[in-house]
């Protein structure tokens, strides 16, 4: 039976659980693990008094049960393993992760998988902003691995994004992929203004029924049937994410920028002539 933490907290103050990883509670002792050191505001306290743990860590798997909307930091640092959250997780989730598998039934906050540098991150609802994003003052966001979120998030999704894949489902806010280096975003749902903006290089596809007006740095280049992209949407689909049959056989716009930066990011939009 997989190591189950089941919240408990009744408190308004942030919980972070940093370091709370498949691997460190490898061979450890349930009354060892609920005398985890946790944060509690700026205060350390043992996590027993915030979470009932029960089942073993032996198979490398650590179900986070509750409403953890309030509990940050989760698989934060991650290199292997299996995490799965039954409910709703706070911030960082899988932030500067290397490897291992997260999963969210619920939504996320702020900063899912920043500056990820490998792994897999699933939210099966919605989640903040800046996801796969640079903290502020860092010179590049995710370097690798792949975010998919099923439903909306919020703006500067892959600020700084060096590599990687980034899929939304729903609908996204502004400034998404800005100061892009490198990598893939794809949004399925709409999108807010300044897609792009001093992108790089890389890959934006904005397949919403109403694509927003880029910036008066790109170009229009072509109207295509991408073979890449029907193949990145079928890995997509493989890894449980739900792509319409629809985006694999339509035609698309595609669009060079930001001139500003040289100009070899593109931004595929769906083409209006369909």
């Amino acid at each position: 039976m997989a190591l189950t933490l089941t919240y408990t907290g009744q408190t308004a103050i942030p919980v972070e659980v940093e370091g709370l990883l498949p691997a460190a509670l490898c061979d450890t002792s349930v009354k060892e693990i609920e005398l985890f050191e946790i944060f509690h505001g700026n205060r350390k306290s043992p996590l027993g008094e915030f979470f009932r743990v029960s089942g073993s860590p032996d198979d490398g798997e650590v179900i986070f049960d509750g409403d953890l909307s309030g509990v940050h930091w989760i698989g934060a640092g991650m290199d292997s393993g299996t995490i799965r959250v039954v409910g709703d997780a706070g911030r960082h989730i899988g932030s500067q992760m290397t490897g291992g598998e997260i999963y969210v039934e619920g939504n996320a906050g702020d900063w899912v998988g920043g500056e990820m540098h490998g792994g897999f991150i699933h939210i099966k609802g919605s989640a903040g902003h800046l996801i796969g994003a640079a903290y502020r003052g860092s010179a590049r966001g995710m370097t690798a691995g792949t975010i998919l979120i099923d439903e909306d998030v919020g703006n500067e999704i892959g600020h700084s994004m060096r590599r990687g894949m980034l899929a939304v489902g729903g609908h996204c806010g502004d400034m998404v992929g800005f100061n892009m280096i490198a990598g893939n975003i794809f949004v399925f749902g709409n999108s807010g203004i300044r897609p792009g903006a001093a992108m790089r290089r890389g890959t934006i596809g904005l397949f919403g029924h109403d694509p927003p007006s880029l910036l008066p740095t790109f170009c229009r280049a072509t109207t295509f049937d991408p073979l890449y992209l029907q193949i990145a949407l079928r890995k997509l689909r493989l890894r449980g994410f739900s792509v319409d049959t629809e985006f694999l056989t339509r035609s698309y716009d595609l669009y060079h920028g930001d001139l500003i930066e040289g100009g070899r990011g593109e931004i595929i939009v769906r083409s209006r002539d369909c």
